[in-house]
């Protein structure tokens, strides 16, 4: 008698590490996180306190001590390319794909987990992109994809995140915290690493 298979994981870490960080001045997910490590293995420890044996994919660059982690090619073509070819690409498909930018380093595994849940309760059945908005603005990274919308993924031809998130199944939920904002420039690292609110932006 055959043996059955086993049921998905509850959740995989699809973590974005090929950004340059231009504007930053230098590839963001090595930069020293204040709790150790560097911002890339944060998230990374992140997520596996809540979901521990999940996938964990890296989608640009390695992590220093994490060989285990081979990461998949990023053609350098901005995040919304990359996230098509490596749904492209097939492998693991848990129930969802956490998909988190390397520079959303203020998550924690409380606030990942009441995320989560919060998913959960609005898509049941894992049918959606689930994105927050925060601040008034949609955050398709941080973000749950549905396990069974990666292969749809890869062939919506858009070249922009919210072109992706347009054209799949999504549900968007209201969602407070600083663990959305990216720290993209040394401004608004200097405002993380100092505990002070983020600086003004363009308009939402």
């Amino acid at each position: 008698m055959p043996a059955c298979p086993e049921p998905p994981a509850a959740a995989g870490l699809l973590l974005l590490t090929g950004g340059r960080g231009r504007r930053f001045g230098g590839p963001k997910h090595l930069q020293p996180h204040p709790d150790g490590g560097t911002w890339g293995s944060h998230l990374v420890d992140v997520f596996g306190a809540v979901f521990p044996g999940g996938p964990v994919q890296l989608l640009g660059a390695a992590l220093p001590g994490r060989p285990d982690l081979v990461p998949e090619p990023d053609p350098g073509e901005g995040p919304a390319v990359a996230l098509r070819l490596w749904a492209g690409r097939g492998g693991p498909q848990p129930r969802r794909w956490w998909l988190a930018a390397c520079d959303q380093v203020r998550w924690t595994a409380e606030s990942l987990d009441a995320w989560h849940a919060a998913v959960a309760a609005a898509d049941p059945s894992a049918a959606h992109w689930v994105v927050a908005r925060n601040g008034g603005r949609i955050q398709p990274l941080g973000g749950f994809l549905a396990g069974g919308l990666v292969a749809a993924l890869a062939r919506v031809p858009a070249r922009a995140l919210m072109g992706l998130v347009d054209a799949l199944p999504a549900l968007v939920l209201d969602s407070e915290g600083g663990q959305w904002l990216d720290v993209d420039t040394r401004e608004a690292h200097r405002a993380y690493l100092e505990g002070l609110p983020e600086p003004p932006r363009g308009r939402p």
